[in-house]
């Protein structure tokens, strides 16, 4: 290898800077293109931007037509690629040949395609220019003036001109939008006004941990984006349905060409993804983002998204899982295309088995499960059993001939991570859901989603980086059945700390009763996050927070709250409510019985409507805003300092208080004043209730002390030593009359308190609500 300082100097004289150098230097792919085109290009002359023709074209091949840089290389000197349009076109002509497998690149079309010796002339650029400026955009642009965005006229043209040189097509589009407008006024240099924060709704970024740092090659880092549509239509670019030979790592077979072209014709060009649950436990907050990418990828391209359950393991599914898991992904707002199973599929699976094994590609083998784990297991010593012995067994497994665990159907392929032959079909006597007693052998994982991914057209086959170990026997199954094969693209998991998402951790969770179940409103699955008063709406914009990419992430709920925050201020009427209510009778109430008052449920917005409550003499104001010896900085209400009644246009202030033995206070009778009367405005306005009704509130703080509760470095004494003890507590909380006839999943602000929603444990005669997050912390607040 060339010592990095003649590789800088190499491509210095490319045309790059010597800091351009040293980043390229950093992309070894790039080096190593870089270095076989200089190689290739010998002792040719690589100036007039020849140099930086070879830098883009090394730039940007792609592994599939490596091979073909020769061929580019010399055409980029020979000056027949003479820009980065031609470059590109070039390499989109050879992706497009991939398909074909071992055809010869036919240089005539080649050329055609590239556009090689075709020439623009400078009068075409200028009278194309000209008519498209004059045709269509001239009123724009005597509107915009110089803040028309002239990118506009430039892609038009382009459109027309393919082959325009990029700097000529501009010079000629300046020049005519001066011949238009004449020089730029003072008026034009002036930027355009900054967008309103209510405008563009800034959101933070995330801050997350990066747990692992390699992002995957097919999806490069994203900012997240504010919605799932946004995201998935400006930030997430995956492959066109039927060019999926254009994806690295895709494996092109002689029936490649002629599989897609069917493909597409069943489709109609259409894209089909699929979000594939094993319905054996409760989806949560991970599978969320799960769901988000697969649903929100085809919505946004037209497409369309497959619920399939996969449903190969009879032993841990319930149909309770079913249910639950469909009852999500609606929740999330999501209707599938189809809800399909694994199962549909067991003959077509079964006899694909088959045919794999009369292609000496399976066998069936004895070791057993305990021999088969662990990175470097022992050799099959059945590998190279007869084919027709192979078919024998695999047979007698079909027919419960054999016992559960004396045999399995083995692949013979070896995985990236050097797993050698995994399991495709192991024996279950175990009757399953759908198909009773019909099949006593299951297929696993491995083998199944591939291949159902192939029977459903999936273009886009999206997972978890952990899969991506298992994208070669992905792409060599379907090859070896000679099937269509699907892309698979890997993204990181969403982790969440302070939080178990295990479906075992969880359900210890619960039969040692720390929670109640798998929707206790202090875990983060789906149906815990609903019950706790999550909106949908903020899950899926939480997760188009955190983008798409190949790097496994762990968040705070802090971040999730937030999101939770942003929906239900703009979306949560406003009620008054006191947690720990403490008497407060007014001596000098100014009516004469108890009144009416018009509130509205939005006082930022008093148009998107109001409710009815009652003022009377005695009313309930919140225990924690008053202090018998208040510390300096206090601004409720004390002994002699009046506080605002929200709402109600009286101000109160202190006349007696009542206390017990201990000195507990037990009551307060205040006079009032009219807030329009008062001399001096209050310091504060609290909340307070009259002729109330009683709730029952949970207050939940987190389950775990600790960020990582499964680390043993963190928790030595593992995950049940890690609870929080305080992580729930109830009170008896006074509210006005204007909750009477909520519903289950309602969700109101409690003024100065925070967000709470409607328990599913309510009765109409008893009201249960849980806190789903508190206001934003206001540290002037006192």
């Amino acid at each position: 290898m060339v010592a990095n300082e003649d590789l800088i100097l190499q491509f210095q004289r490319l045309g790059m800077s010597e800091q351009k150098a040293k980043e390229t230097l950093k992309n070894a792919n790039v080096t190593r293109n870089l270095q076989l085109a200089l190689s290739e290009s010998g002792s040719n002359d690589l100036s007039d931007g020849v140099g930086m023709l070879l830098y883009h074209m090394a730039s940007k091949l792609k592994p599939q037509i490596a091979d073909h840089l020769p061929l580019l290389v010399r055409y980029i000197v020979a000056r027949k690629l003479d820009n980065t349009q031609r470059v590109d076109a070039a390499l989109e002509y050879l992706l497009k040949s991939v398909q074909k497998k071992n055809a010869a690149i036919d240089a005539e079309e080649f050329e055609r395609e590239c556009g090689v010796g075709v020439v623009i002339t400078p009068e075409e650029i200028e009278r194309v220019v000209q008519d498209r400026i004059r045709g269509s955009y001239k009123q724009a642009l005597l509107d915009q003036r110089y803040h028309f965005n002239a990118f506009k006229i430039m892609q038009d043209v382009r459109t027309q001109l393919k082959w325009a040189d990029a700097k000529s097509v501009k010079a000629a589009i300046d020049v005519e939008i001066f011949d238009l407008l004449g020089p730029k006024t003072e008026a034009d240099l002036k930027p355009l006004p900054k967008q309103t924060s209510s405008d563009k709704q800034q959101q933070a970024k995330p801050k997350v941990t990066e747990v692992a740092a390699t992002v995957a090659e097919p999806i490069s880092a994203t900012d997240g984006a504010n919605t799932i549509a946004e995201l998935m239509r400006t930030k997430v670019h995956f492959h066109a349905p039927g060019e999926n030979y254009k994806s690295d790592g895709y494996v092109v077979t002689e029936q490649t060409e002629r599989l897609l072209r069917e493909h597409l014709q069943r489709t109609g060009g259409r894209v089909h993804t699929r979000f594939p649950p094993e319905p054996n436990g409760i989806l949560h907050i991970g599978h969320a983002k799960a769901i988000n990418i697969n649903f929100g990828y085809a919505a946004a391209h037209n497409g369309v998204c497959y619920l399939r359950y996969d449903d190969t393991n009879p032993e841990k599914e319930e149909e309770k899982f079913f249910v639950g898991i469909h009852d999500m992904v609606e929740w999330l707002g999501y209707k599938p295309y189809k809800i399909t199973h694994s199962s549909d599929n067991f003959q077509q699976l079964y006899e694909w088995a088959v045919l794999l094994i009369r292609k000496n590609l399976a066998y069936v083998c004895h070791q057993k499960a305990e021999e088969l784990k662990g990175f470097n297991p022992k050799p099959s010593p059945w590998r190279e059993r007869p084919i027709e012995e192979s078919l024998q067994l695999f047979e007698d497994m079909k027919r419960g001939k054999i016992d559960e665990g004396a045999a399995t159907l083995r692949l013979k392929l070896t995985l990236e991570e050097g797993k050698v032959d995994p399991v495709a079909y192991r024996i279950k006597f175990i009757p399953h859901h759908r198909t009773g007693s019909a099949w006593c052998i299951y297929p696993t994982y491995d083998y199944t989603h591939c291949l159902c991914d192939s029977i459903e057209d999936i273009t886009h086959s999206l997972c978890t980086k952990e899969f991506q170990s298992r994208r070669s026997s992905y792409y060599w199954l379907c090859n070896a059945l000679g099937i269509y094969c699907p892309v698979q693209w890997e993204y990181g998991r969403l982790n969440m700390n302070y939080a178990l998402v295990s479906k075992r951790k969880i359900a210890k969770l619960i039969t040692e009763r720390i929670v109640s179940d798998w929707d206790d409103p202090r875990l983060f699955t789906l149906t815990a996050l609903r019950r706790r008063g999550f909106p949908a709406e903020a899950i899926n914009n939480f997760c188009a927070q955190m983008g798409v990419t190949g790097a496994q992430i762990a968040v705070d709920p802090s971040m999730l709250e937030a999101a939770v925050r942003d929906v239900l201020n703009v979306s949560a009427p406003r009620r008054l409510v006191v947690l720990e209510p403490l008497k407060v009778t007014i001596t000098n109430f100014p009516h004469a019985a108890p009144v009416e008052l018009e509130v509205p449920d939005f006082p930022q917005n008093p148009s998107q409507g109001t409710h009815k409550i009652i003022l009377d003499k005695v009313v309930y104001i919140e225990r924690s805003d008053f202090k018998l010896e208040p510390e300096k900085g206090y601004r409720r209400l004390a002994p002699k300092q009046s506080v605002g009644l929200r709402h109600a246009g009286l101000i109160i202030s202190v006349l007696q208080v009542k206390q017990d033995v201990n000195g507990q206070v037990l009551e307060l009778e205040c006079s009032c004043v009219s807030a329009e009367q008062a001399v001096e405005k209050p310091k504060a306005f609290v909340q307070w209730v009259s002729q109330p009704i009683e709730l029952e509130v949970r207050l939940y703080e987190q389950l775990f002390k600790h960020k990582n509760p499964e680390d043993p470095n963190e928790v030595p004494n593992g995950f049940l030593s890690d609870i929080n003890e305080h992580s729930m507590s109830m009170v008896s909380a006074y509210a006005d009359r204007a909750l009477n006839g909520v519903k289950v999943y309602d969700k109101f602000q409690f003024e100065r308190i925070g967000f709470f929603s409607v328990d599913p444990d309510s009765q109409p005669t008893h009201l249960v609500f849980n806190r789903t997050v508190g206001l934003k912390e206001d540290s002037g607040k006192k």
